[in-house]
């Protein structure tokens, strides 16, 4: 409740008025005044910005692990943005001629444009044709050819695209064409707001860029779903019910490790090799009734015995020679 002066208090403020008296208020000038434009377009809050960061850097990873195997390159694929434009500005700062890529979500209205680097398209399309990514053009020009080899990647980006989504709910993302005009790319009016999530794709020494641009005049089912689910941790429905170290676990018991037996060792000299023949035979430092070391990857984690299990050759654990908390 805001407090309430007295008439005498009244009074003596007006008299300092009047004379002059009062104090002026003190700016403080190590804070830096921050304009806030009150048409900014906010449709979608900072939490639900945060949890679209977050499905999208999911979405980067998987598109890495792609196009690493495809380039045979190392690919790293970072979220730099996620910020909300009008759709004039996105427009201004597209390039002339440019690579995009249209795209709707079946079933619903929303629209939305891959934007690709332009020089990072024809790297993809020099690699996936088998050059080494360095060749050059003498015009910008994207021909049909070249826009079939990219639709390699792009039908791979409108699958990571669903995978990610899936926290939210499941989406078809469905390619619609490809324009090299941003003029032609109408996703929504200029005076609507979009979504602009961008990315920085890290390939060799090069950096290039690449956009998610997506209408937000039909995104209101979307939100709604956001704000009904708790999307604070991000993961697929099926692991919807199990904690952090339990998927973790659960991948770790699948992973494959090599088991090697050393049977012993031996010294011989340089002379002695050159003369080994068929038949000779290296005597080892080792006795047939010793135990015999069993290395998991390259550590001695086990002693056994040899033998014959199933008329298969097998060993047998004798002992444990290295603790649990040191397999890692």
């Amino acid at each position: 409740m805001a407090e309430v002066l007295s008439q005498q208090e009244i009074d003596l403020l007006l008299n300092k008025m009047k004379d002059g008296t009062a104090e002026e208020p003190v700016m403080n000038e190590s804070k830096e005044v921050i304009p806030f434009d009150f048409r900014l377009p906010n449709r979608i809050s900072k939490n639900q910005l945060r949890t679209l960061k977050n499905i999208h850097e999911n979405f980067s990873e998987s598109l890495a692990s792609f196009l690493v195997s495809k380039l045979q390159a190392i690919v790293n694929i970072n979220v730099t943005s996620v910020d909300q434009i009008y759709y004039s500005e996105y427009v201004l700062s597209v390039t002339n001629p440019a690579c995009l890529f249209t795209f709707e979500i079946d079933n619903t209205d929303i629209k939305g444009i891959l934007e690709l680097n332009p020089d990072f398209a024809f790297t993809l399309v020099d690699r996936l044709l088998g050059g080494n990514g360095a060749g050059t053009k003498s015009t910008k020009i994207i021909t049909p050819i070249e826009q079939m080899v990219l639709n390699v990647v792009v039908e791979r980006v409108m699958q990571d695209l669903k995978k990610a989504w899936q926290t939210i709910d499941s989406f078809d993302f469905v390619v619609d064409r490809f324009e090299p005009d941003i003029d032609f790319a109408q996703i929504t009016s200029q005076s609507e707001s979009v979504l602009l999530i961008t990315f920085e794709i890290n390939f060799g020494d090069q950096s290039y860029m690449m956009n998610l641009c997506f209408a937000l005049f039909a995104f209101d089912s979307i939100i709604t779903k956001m704000s009904s689910q708790k999307l604070s941790a991000i993961r697929p429905g099926r692991y919807q019910g199990t904690t952090a170290q339990e998927i973790i676990s659960s991948q770790l018991y699948k992973t494959i490790l090599p088991v090697t037996v050393e049977f012993g060792k031996a010294t011989i000299s340089v002379k002695e090799l050159l003369e080994l023949n068929k038949g000779d035979v290296i005597k080892l430092d080792t006795k047939i009734s010793d135990d015999h070391k069993i290395k998991i990857g390259n550590k001695d984690m086990f002693l056994g015995r040899a033998g014959i299990l199933n008329n298969k050759k097998a060993i047998k654990v004798t002992q444990r020679t290295e603790n649990k908390e040191n397999l890692l």
